[in-house]
């Protein structure tokens, strides 16, 4: 069975072929043309600052990435981002989101009334 990889025990799996081979090599191909677009498109200091933001939130650097390549291929991008404008972009998406997804939480306290001793008088 060319072309089929198998479990441990010898089974084949359908679909796990050359195929899976081919996406990898894509996922792998899409991931260096992003790096090369955001290092032209970045100058050195963002870059930095997006790697960090990349450590402490992976999810947040691809949304970034994303709208910087968007902007990049519909010619919005006039030279390079400074790390300036990238602050600017992430307070954009911050404002943006936090509209949508916070809500006001208000904490009511009701206090149980229980008769003291001291509150009676006789």
């Amino acid at each position: 069975m060319e072309g089929l990889k198998e479990l441990p025990q010898g089974i084949p799996v359908p679909g796990a072929g050359s195929q899976g081979g081919e996406d990898e090599a894509k996922k792998v191909q899409e991931e260096q043309m992003r790096r090369d677009v955001m290092a032209t498109v970045l100058d050195s200091a963002a870059r930095e600052r997006l790697s960090r933001i990349a450590l402490v939130s992976p999810e947040r650097s691809r949304q970034i990435e994303s709208i910087l390549l968007r902007m990049a291929q519909s010619g919005q991008l006039r030279g390079r981002v400074s790390e300036a404008q990238l602050i600017d972009l992430l307070e954009q998406m911050e404002g943006g989101q936090g509209k949508t997804t916070t809500a006001k939480t208000t904490i009511l306290y009701q206090r149980r009334k229980d008769y003291d001793d001291d509150d009676l008088d006789f």
